[in-house]
């Protein structure tokens, strides 16, 4: 997808979002009183690292209790809110200011973590030559009840047969994509050393 395309989207994506991210966030803020959004250092094109936003679903400091980067269905980390924000995919929604910044695109293969890229075979290193993007080839055919490996995998095809009718694809069967499920195993189905 090109950029003035990603631009519009994310614009009118944030512009017509605006009234659930208030309320998602209201809801957030009210939870625990800690912050709404959720920053986390993610890898983009070319190995560059960037800030992503979400609205922040778990217990402040999170990530340095119980599984720490991993979460599974019925983590007790997740607040009440998170719960719904996450089963309906409204945390990913802040996203949308990535994709204006420049950091992500509406579509491509799904910011991952620094310490995931160091493990990346050549071949899964090709996911990296496009924008990161909040949906893709993976997320509508299978999100994480997908094998690390087959998730990975199914990115680099994007990479190698991307196209503008292949993003009117990806966008088409998003909707569905984002009642399927969120988690996979006690890692996301990434397997840490």
């Amino acid at each position: 997808m090109n950029r003035a395309a990603d631009v519009a989207l994310a614009g009118v994506g944030l512009v017509v979002s605006a009234p659930a991210l208030a309320v998602a966030a209201a809801a957030v803020k009210l939870t625990d009183g800690g912050p709404v959004l959720y920053r986390q250092q993610r890898v983009g094109k070319d190995g560059a690292g960037f800030e992503l936003l979400k609205l922040r679903t778990m217990v402040v400091g999170a990530e340095a209790k119980g599984a720490g980067a991993a979460v599974d269905r019925g983590d007790p980390r997740i607040t009440r809110a998170g719960r719904v924000l996450r089963r309906l995919s409204i945390d990913e929604l802040p996203q949308l200011w990535n994709v204006i910044r420049g950091d992500m695109s509406v579509i491509g293969p799904r910011p991952t973590l620094r310490y995931q890229v160091e493990r990346y075979s050549p071949r899964q290193r090709r996911r990296l030559e496009v924008k990161p993007g909040i949906t893709g080839w993976a997320q509508v055919h299978g999100r994480a009840s997908l094998p690390w490996e087959e998730r990975i995998e199914r990115d680099v095809w994007y990479v190698e047969h991307r196209s503008p009718w292949l993003d009117l694809r990806i966008l088409a069967k998003t909707p569905l994509a984002l009642f399927s499920g969120t988690y996979k195993g006690s890692t996301g189905g990434w397997t840490q050393l």
